[in-house]
């Protein structure tokens, strides 16, 4: 019997441990560009075209809302800075200043009152192996479409 109660508490933390596991791959893995339905998903997971549905209003991003550029959104990843992986953490300043430096509008885009936003990692996420920094053009409201494509329109 004690055999029994091992046997099953050994297979339950077994499959505790396989889902957490399991759960940690699938929130690293890129989403792809072209998604099909809204979804949750951490900034990490973000690439370029990705149409994030709002931005977080006090600048910590954590997991954002992520829907189909036809979907109304707020902002969308226009480019990504890839720090080199064996690259020393810089600091937050320098982190963020090299993301912004690869974060570029043309005029039109300047003129019609598009902005960008900078995502770069933080020291916590650069320790967890984070070498991603990501470039946001948005607007205040919503649009549908793309930034990248020009096909960006206020609904």
């Amino acid at each position: 019997m004690a055999g029994g109660v091992l046997g099953l508490v050994g297979t339950v933390a077994l499959a505790v441990v396989g889902t957490a596991a399991v759960l940690t791959w699938r929130g690293t893995q890129p989403l792809p560009a072209d998604l099909s339905a809204p979804r949750d998903a951490h900034a990490q997971q973000l690439v370029t075209g990705s149409c994030v549905q709002t931005l977080p209003a006090d600048g910590s991003v954590g997991t954002v809302r992520v829907v189909p550029c036809a979907d109304p959104h707020q902002a969308q990843v226009i480019t990504e800075f890839l720090f080199a992986q064996d690259a020393v953490w810089p600091g937050q300043q320098a982190a963020d200043a090299r993301v912004a430096r690869a974060c570029v509008l043309d005029d039109t885009e300047v003129a019609a009152g598009v902005r960008t936003v900078t995502w770069a990692p933080t020291e916590r996420s650069w320790a967890d192996g984070d070498r991603v920094g990501l470039c946001l053009a948005f607007v205040d409201g919503q649009v549908t479409g793309s930034f990248l494509d020009g096909t960006v329109s206020q609904p």
